[in-house]
């Protein structure tokens, strides 16, 4: 993750400037456009109010974020803001200083960065047009009668041991920034060094921000906070604010960590961005997701901002693991980050024995082996539950034609269709990438054959494999088709934990972050496919989801057991989660990548580009490589810079679009920021020229 010093905004007030009838202000739009605009204002308007402006024959939304004495073009030129928007006090100078880094380090215009990180509400211009809408979206929401959530005190409070007690003493008592890795083995109690260290904050009348990966992951943790923290800062205490909620419930979020009435803010990635006028501590629950990189638009890591944001602040943020970054690893092994070690299980219960079930001479049964069908057996016998892990939603990944070798493609993507079964009249292929679906054919489209079979499996397939194997068990499948209502995942989860579900099919839904109290087996199926992905980061991703999902297993009670099918037992990733190992895994991938100069020894950006034919998209790749040659003297850091040849992407097309990439690594950071920032000027020329929609995205995590 980036380790880069503040970075002042590019804009300022300009202060002592005299009486104007005419004020000047200067807005930035949500435009792709890397300008902001001047505009005329009758009356002075501070920096970082919100107004709406004509632009074009649009009116738009914008955030003033400059007011010079003299505009930068001529005045006649200059058109009139129609509105100020006072509904809410105008955004605060340190939000104002991280959009303007976010922006720089980015590579993104500001407008891009401002805009999308409001409410909806409050970025809208119909929110403030016609009768429906008068007075705003804020006004109508303050006269609604807003009643909090009951909070009940926690019944008792577990007493932590000794690592979890140095650990949340330290970091309570820290005064200032620092950085700390907490990396905690599966079960160790994160969460409980996160709440001391939370109330320690809340005592000192701060607020607190609480980020997590995944939405579904927000319900058990917003239910231990309202518990543990119940009145140390007034029936107001908690906020949520993620993606799932509606826009007057992420507006009442908003507002309300704004206005200093909620002090602790639990949200996915898009919480990084929410003004919090007395943040005390950041908190980063598996800092190691890639969840929290923002995979469209400004492509922002929250975890690598929710750092730089807690170093302009002065305040502590905390990253917790039980599978850090190899990236936060490496800050600790330098000094750059402080780290406290969980070595232990919070409960007096040992780590559940791994065991590496060798497939390749063994008679598979729908991908079960015998003694993984047997452990389940037993398991079941005792009462206890089990998780089948698969990391592949659907029924199966592609129907086959055994006569012809015709396979279901997606007609729009270069991918397969997956076949998804809803009951006879409902089965249906679905694309993955594209969202195309078609009914399953009745017969093979090239040779007439109906004998059309499934190939490989997903989670569908596997949850009716086990109810034929255990006919008596109570079954429940989590992934995104089951979870796609609202409510139904928190539903879904409520009933595993009590006790209503015997086997619970999972993709990485169910991996991290749940303490499922009667779960004493898990199965790993298909592990494989990650193990010799093209992307050199697959054996981390492969390790860190393994040894999450594994931490499922025993955490209440001794004897937990997890079994991985595997046709490769012998590889580093499997030898280490057999003993646990992470500090062992994590030395050997460090020392993989700084032999052969991968991040964190050198830093990337991607530029891809999309037109409609894919050598257009190389042209223009090719085009934006030749600028080192043709323009030295503009890219005076190249000699520093290595940039790959252009390649297309692995899935070419989705959606009739073909795509391609071209790889940008330095060792040197700031020499890559500043290639970066000259290049981009350059990059829209030509793809206006070329037709072609690009994005060029820094520190990307999937190459």
């Amino acid at each position: 993750m980036p380790d880069i010093s503040v970075v002042e905004p590019p804009f300022h007030p300009c202060p002592g400037a005299a009486p104007q009838a005419v004020f000047w202000i200067r807005v930035a739009l949500d435009v792709p456009l890397l300008d902001v605009f001047d505009y005329r204002s009758p009356a002075a308007v501070p920096v970082g109010s919100r107004v709406i402006v004509p632009f074009g024959r649009r009116r738009l939304v914008g955030i003033v974020v400059a007011t010079p004495a003299e505009p930068a073009i001529a005045p006649e030129q200059i058109k009139d803001v129609d509105q100020v928007l006072d509904d809410t006090p105008p955004m605060p100078a340190d939000w104002l200083r991280m959009a303007s880094f976010a922006a720089q380090y980015y590579q993104r215009p500001i407008g891009e960065v401002m805009l999308p990180a409001l409410p909806p509400s409050l970025r809208k211009v119909s929110a403030y047009q016609g009768k429906r809408s008068a007075g705003g979206p804020v006004k109508r929401l303050d006269r609604r009668a807003r009643v909090p959530a009951p909070i009940m005190p926690a019944d008792c409070v577990p007493a932590l041991n000794a690592e979890q007690t140095a650990a949340a003493d330290a970091i309570a008592a820290l005064q200032g920034h620092k950085t700390i890795l907490l990396y905690g083995v599966t079960g160790s109690g994160k969460t409980e060094v996160y709440l001391h260290a939370a109330q320690a904050a809340l005592a000192r009348g701060r607020q607190v921000l609480f980020l997590v990966p995944e939405i579904n992951l927000t319900p058990q943790l917003e239910q231990s906070l309202r518990a543990r923290l119940a009145g140390l800062a007034g029936p107001q205490t908690l906020a949520i604010m993620h993606s799932g909620l509606a826009d007057g419930e992420r507006l009442q979020a908003w507002l309300s960590v704004q206005r200093g009435e909620a002090r602790i803010l639990l949200g996915t990635r898009l919480a990084i961005f929410a003004p919090m006028p007395d943040l005390g501590l950041i908190i980063v629950d598996e800092e190691h997701d890639t969840s929290y990189k923002q995979q469209d638009g400004l492509r922002y890591s929250a975890r690598d901002l929710a750092v730089w944001r807690a170093r302009d602040r002065n305040v502590p943020v905390v990253l917790g693991s039980a599978t850090p970054s190899l990236e936060s690893w490496s800050h600790a092994q330098r000094g750059h980050y402080q780290r406290y070690t969980l070595a232990r299980r919070a409960r007096d219960v040992e780590l559940p024995k791994v065991r590496l079930v060798d497939t390749r001479r063994l008679a598979m049964q729908e991908g079960f082996s015998p003694q993984l069908v047997t452990a389940l057996g037993e398991r079941l016998e005792r009462g206890e539950q089990a998780l089948i892990f698969l990391n592949r939603r659907g029924y199966a990944p592609v129907l086959n034609c055994a006569s012809c070798g015709w396979v279901s493609n997606c007609p729009r993507c270069t991918a397969y269709t997956v076949l998804h079964r809803a009951g006879a009249r409902r089965n249906h292929l679905q694309c993955h990438h594209c969202g195309y679906q078609a009914r399953v054919p009745r017969a093979c489209p090239d040779c007439g054959d109906q004998d059309l079979k499934p190939m490989g499996r997903g989670t569908q397939r596997v949850e009716e494999h086990l109810a034929e194997l255990f006919p008596a068990a109570r079954i429940a499948r989590i992934d995104a088709d089951s979870t796609r209502l609202k409510g139904s995942a928190a539903a879904l989860f409520a009933q595993v934990h009590a006790g209503e579900v015997d086997l619970l099919v999972g993709t990485q839904m169910v991996a991290k972050g749940h303490d499922f109290a009667n779960l004493g087996l898990v199965g790993v199926l298909n592990a494989d496919a990650m193990l010799f992905a093209q992307d050199f980061r697959a054996p981390e991703r492969l390790f860190a989801q393994l040894m999450q999902v594994a931490g499922r297993a025993g955490r209440h009670a001794e004897g937990g057991e997890v079994i991985i099918q595997t046709d490769y037992p012998e590889q580093a990733v499997y030898q280490a989660l057999l003993k646990h190992d992470y500090p062992g895994f994590a030395q050997y991938g460090l020392s993989e990548r700084e032999a052969v100069g991968l991040p964190p020894y050198a830093h990337q950006a991607l530029l891809t580009a999309e037109a409609r034919e894919l050598a257009t998209a190389l042209d223009f790749l090719a085009h934006a490589r030749a600028l080192l040659g043709e323009y030295p003297d503009s890219f005076p850091t190249a000699c520093s810079i290595t940039v790959y040849d252009p390649v297309p992407l692995r899935v070419v097309r989705v959606a009739n679009i073909e795509r391609a990439q071209l790889l940008v690594e330095s060792s040197n950071r700031p020499a890559l920021q500043a290639f970066l920032t000259a290049w981009s000027y350059a990059l829209g020329d030509i793809a206006r020229r070329f037709r072609v929609r690009y994005n060029l995205e820094v520190d990307p995590l999937e190459i």
